[in-house]
């Protein structure tokens, strides 16, 4: 008899447990309605000059060539993305996911990358005049690369390109 109450008591506070958990437990976060999700589309060519994209996915997106020129990009995602010879000059992309991107011959001229990951990204021949990257996380290899080439300052932020890079 002492086992089964001792049983039962238990049994009580672990539903009690579970239905203080459910009612203090804040409700998950759901997707915006108005999200837009570019993944695996073929956007090559395609023109977003000063395009509002905040938030907005490209995972694994063709988008050679593409016009971001002025977009506002702040915490996009671009991951696995390939932007060959896209011109992103003077776009914002604060806090972005640029992980895995190839931007091989790329304009960057005055783009804003603070806060945002490159990781396993290329910039080869990629024009990073005024670009800022403050606070960004780049490969080790990749920030020496683009120090050999590091001139301007950005006009919006007003930060060197060779000091957001930390180029000694």
């Amino acid at each position: 008899m002492k086992k089964f109450l001792l049983r039962l008591l238990s049994l009580i506070v672990i539903l009690l447990l579970a239905c203080f958990w459910l009612i203090i437990n804040p409700k998950p976060a759901f997707a915006q309605i108005n999200t837009i999700n570019y993944s695996n589309a073929n956007l090559e060519n395609r023109d977003f000059k000063n395009a509002e994209l905040v938030g907005v996915t490209f995972v694994a997106a063709e988008m050679r060539g593409t016009n971001f020129q002025g977009a506002n990009l702040k915490n996009a995602i671009l991951t696995k993305g390939v932007l060959l010879k896209a011109n992103l000059e003077g776009a914002n992309l604060t806090g972005a996911l640029v992980d895995r991107v190839t931007l091989d011959g790329a304009n960057l001229k005055n783009a804003i990358f603070t806060e945002s990951t490159l990781t396993r990204s290329r910039f080869y021949d990629a024009d990073i005049t005024g670009a800022d990257f403050t606070d960004a996380i780049i490969d080790r290899y990749q920030v020496s690369l683009l120090c050999e080439r590091a001139t301007g300052i950005n006009p919006v932020t007003n930060i060197s390109t060779r000091e957001s890079l930390g180029c000694r």
